[in-house]
């Protein structure tokens, strides 16, 4: 195994990546029940969903360790889940077994697509420039998320957003917050783990014996709250899907609208992770992309089969990646730790989501390391990466920043005269883009 994943060059071992994987996981393992809480909505069972949602996230995480041996964990998207449910099922009434159909076939183009270094071309055509901003725009929406799910961050009909007050959830927070970053200063192993240990700890009285937590964790009294420990699997939702009528010409716009926001979500999360960690070759490249892209593809097709939402590379993986993991061994790490949640699932509602937003925050500061990369003296160069990095956290969408970014990088480079520095594949990708905004 050591030889297999080289973990000599890679100056890493199986201590470093086993708590890479349990990090990372811990940082990821939100979807087990946001996922089927999301898609339920739509008339779909929610434990089919749920355990449709385990399934993915192990096999394609585990694939992605073995064969593309990245530190990179796939699961069903947040985001993509949100445009299946509220525009696909119940927006253009298509029924769900349909939608999951388009899940698949969008899977399946995506692994042609990948085969046949379409989509490697596709990254290699996007501007180091506009790389290093996608990677800066991840990591401060990342932040922001993190502050968000701490309710530190609320929406303020004044000015959108605004800060909430000093309370018993806000406190603890900030306590969480900054212990972990002591721990992350002083590069104590298993600095995130702690972290999130730490904050769930001093989360506990929370309900019991101060503060209200009824409006922060779904109604409940308490914030650390035990709903017992087993849950059997529903495989009610396994090959449900309609590989047939999902193929009518009504449907193509809705396949096209999973493949491209899905190739986005995708190839961001690849950019902003080897870039925030190093985890490039001499050309500056993402370390065995098209591998990587494939096991991505895969996941996209499996989820259709399964029940869910297509799957996608999760940029929460940086937080292995910064607690050390440089293999594909952090990836099957946290692969193997889904399964048992087919059967555990309420354990996961022990950790409250204030306990893993530090973690979320200080990946957000991993990640703006590219910054000091872009050339901001270059008016051409600053502007688009600016766009694109800060639109991603003010759309909430990481796809939408990245298209403003292409779309003003092609306009401004072809109106000053650098038509060179702009590809054709960037020109299409631009086209495809301004389609899928109409769409």
């Amino acid at each position: 195994m050591e030889k297999y994943f080289d973990f000599k060059s890679q100056n890493t071992n199986y201590k470093t990546e086993i708590l890479a994987g349990i990090t990372t996981f811990l940082a990821t393992m939100y979807i087990i029940v946001v996922n089927p809480a999301i898609i339920s909505q739509c008339g779909m069972p929610f434990n089919g969903v749920l355990t449709a949602t385990v399934l993915v996230s192990a096999f394609s995480s585990i694939a992605m360790g073995v064969y593309a041996k990245n530190p990179i964990v796939v699961a069903p998207g947040m985001g993509i889940n949100a445009f299946f449910t509220y525009s696909v099922v119940l927006g253009m009434g298509v029924k769900w077994e349909v939608a999951l159909g388009t899940v698949f076939w969008a899977g399946v183009i995506f692994l042609l697509l990948s085969v046949f270094n379409i989509r490697v071309k596709i990254l290699q055509s996007i501007p180091r420039q506009l790389r290093y901003a996608i990677s800066a725009g991840i990591g401060l929406f990342i932040t922001f998320i993190g502050f968000v799910n701490a309710k530190f961050i609320v929406a303020d009909p004044t000015t959108l957003v605004g800060i909430a007050g000093l309370n018993a959830v806000t406190i603890t927070f900030l306590v969480g917050l900054i212990v972990t970053s002591i721990l992350v200063i002083k590069r104590i192993n298993g600095a995130l783990i702690a972290g999130i240990i730490f904050t769930t700890l001093l989360a506990i009285p929370i309900g019991r014996f101060y503060g209200d937590a009824s409006a922060v964790n779904f109604g409940t009294t308490t914030l650390v709250t035990w709903n017992g420990l087993f849950s059997l699997p529903d495989f009610s939702l396994v090959f449900k899907l309609d590989i047939v009528n999902s193929l009518q010409f009504a449907f193509v716009p809705v396949i096209f609208a999973f493949l491209f926001t899905d190739l986005f979500d995708s190839l961001s999360t690849f950019i902003g992770v080897a870039e925030a960690a190093n985890l490039v070759d001499e050309n500056g490249e993402p370390l065995r992309v098209k591998e990587s892209l494939i096991a991505d593809a895969f996941s996209t097709t499996i989820s259709g089969l399964f029940g869910t939402s297509s799957g996608t590379a999760y940029i929460e993986s940086a937080a292995g990646v910064e607690q050390g993991g440089r293999t594909g061994f952090t990836a099957i790490t946290a692969g193997l730790l889904f399964l048992p949640f087919m059967f555990l699932a309420p354990l996961l509602s022990v950790i409250p989501s204030i306990a893993t937003a530090p973690a979320l925050i200080l990946v957000g500061v991993f990640m703006m390391r590219p910054v000091i990369k872009i050339n901001w003296l270059k008016l051409d160069d600053a502007i688009p990466a600016f766009l694109g990095m800060v639109l991603i956290p003010l759309t909430y969408s990481i796809t939408h920043g990245i298209i403003w970014g292409f779309i003003s990088w092609t306009i401004i480079k072809i109106a000053i005269g650098k038509r060179e520095e702009v590809s054709w594949i960037l020109v299409l990708i631009d086209i495809l883009a301004v389609a899928a905004i109409l769409l």
